[in-house]
C-alpha cells in the first residue's frame, strides 16, 4: 500500500496493530478521524491518555476500575459468598449483561495456556485460593469458555482447593464447545449461569 503522507503511513500502522484490524481497515478509520472537526480527534486521544494513565485494576476482584475498589466489589447488595470466575472483564460484561448473577467477580487475567507461555502463576489464581482460605466463600462458578485451556484453568483451580470447605459448579453447557464467553447471547449465557451444575460432574461429562 503506497501512502502519500509518512504522518498518514505511520497513524495507519499504530491502527492496524490493534485486534481484528487490518491496512485497509485502519485507513479508512484513520481517513475518518481527519474528515471530522479537530476537537473530535483531540477528545479521542485523551481518552485514551486518561484510560492508560488512570485506569486501575480493582483490589479485590481485579476488574477494570475507575476506583480502588470497583462498583461491583463495593456494591452491598450483592451476594458475597458467591464468586464467579471468569477470564476477563468482556467476561464480567458479558454475564452483567444478563442480570441473572447477584454475586461477585473473580478475574484470572487470561487462562492456562502453555502454548502461549502462560502459567498459573501470570494469573491471579493465588489470589482466589487465598479468598477462599478466609472461609467467607461458600460457592465459586467457574465462567471460563469451554475450551481446553479454559477446562485446564478449571481443573487447575479445583486442585488448588482440595480440602478447602467450597462448592465448586460450573455454567451449564448452554454454551457451545470451543465457543468464547463474551459471544454468547445473553438468554443462553444468563441460562447457564442460573443452571450451573457441580464441577465434580462436569469433569465426567
Amino acid at each position: 500500500m503506497e501512502f502519500s503522507s509518512k504522518l498518514l503511513q505511520n497513524a495507519v500502522n499504530e491502527v492496524s496493530q490493534l485486534p481484528g484490524i487490518g491496512k485497509r481497515t485502519a485507513l479508512r478509520l484513520v481517513l475518518h478521524l481527519l474528515r471530522q472537526p479537530k476537537e473530535q480527534t483531540s477528545h479521542l486521544t485523551k481518552a485514551l491518555d486518561a484510560l492508560r494513565e488512570e485506569i486501575n485494576f480493582c483490589k479485590e476482584c481485579h476488574n477494570l476500575s475507575d476506583t480502588k475498589i470497583c462498583e461491583i466489589c463495593a456494591n452491598p447488595h450483592r451476594n458475597r459468598e458467591i464468586i464467579c470466575v471468569v477470564e476477563d472483564v468482556r467476561d464480567v460484561m458479558a454475564i452483567e449483561s444478563t442480570s441473572s448473577f447477584r454475586g461477585l467477580y473473580h478475574v484470572l487475567g487470561g487462562k492456562i495456556s502453555p502454548m502461549d507461555g502462560i502459567g498459573p502463576n501470570d494469573l491471579t489464581i493465588d489470589s482466589l485460593v487465598n479468598k477462599v482460605k478466609e472461609g467467607k466463600i461458600k460457592e465459586l462458578i467457574f465462567a471460563m469458555s469451554s475450551t481446553m485451556e479454559g477446562d485446564t484453568t478449571n481443573f487447575y483451580i479445583y486442585k488448588q482447593l482440595d480440602g478447602l470447605d467450597v462448592t465448586t459448579s460450573t455454567i451449564a453447557r448452554g454454551i457451545s464447545v470451543g465457543d468464547e464467553l463474551e459471544y454468547a447471547d445473553e438468554i443462553t449465557l444468563g441460562r447457564s449461569i442460573v443452571n450451573r451444575i457441580p464441577f465434580e460432574i462436569s469433569l465426567k461429562s
